[in-house]
């Protein structure tokens, strides 16, 4: 989303981060930008009895963590490397005074942010829903549009596992399975290799 130059020219460095290493948790205090350079890392909670719901996964050039640093709140949720990562971060101060400085980052930082209020705008009806089918295709169509452009009829794979959709859903991983077999049945979506095409 920034590019990794401007973003060394304020200060910023890059970190390595191992498969489940925290990057921050929820409560502590916004210190840092964040973009992922290499790998995946994944927002997420715990309930009360210890269920994951994964807020989002972020992959490389996208960014995580922004909207506490402009409201001077605590994470709500952790960030967590879901493979091995790197990870570019930029102290906070530094943020400012870039994004001061380049109005082009002010704008692109909004689009991200929009996007992601967006996605949880759509998410939401469907996760106070009972209906798996309808929890599933809002998530896998989400990121059908999001995560390529061009042509519409252009299939995508999707990379995430049957327990990261469950996570992000709400749903049990059983459940997700069952779905995407009978999504598959009604030829919503296609399975090949065990991994889902829509």
């Amino acid at each position: 989303m920034i590019s990794v130059e401007l973003l060394l020219q304020y200060s910023a460095e890059i970190k390595e981060y191992k498969k489940g290493e925290v990057i921050f948790q929820e409560g502590h205090y916004p210190s840092h930008y964040y973009q992922v350079l290499l790998g995946k890392v994944k927002m997420n909670n715990y309930s009360a009895d210890g269920k994951e719901f994964i807020q989002n996964i972020f992959a490389s050039g996208q960014s995580f963590g922004e909207p506490p640093l402009f409201i001077d709140e605590c994470y709500p949720a952790n960030a967590i490397a879901v493979t091995q990562a790197k990870v570019i971060q930029l102290p906070k101060a530094e943020f400012y005074v870039m994004m001061q400085e380049n109005n082009e980052v002010s704008l692109a930082i909004n689009k991200s942010l929009s996007k992601r209020l967006y996605y949880k705008s759509i998410m939401a009806p469907d996760i106070a829903t009972q209906d798996s089918e309808n929890r599933i295709m809002t998530l896998l169509n989400y990121l059908k549009t999001h995560q390529h452009s061009g042509d519409d009829n252009q299939r995508l794979l999707i990379d995430l596992t049957r327990q990261q959709i469950a996570d992000m859903t709400g749903l049990r991983v059983e459940t997700v399975i069952r779905t995407l077999k009978r999504l598959e049945s009604i030829d919503k979506v296609e399975i090949v290799n065990s991994k889902i095409v829509i």
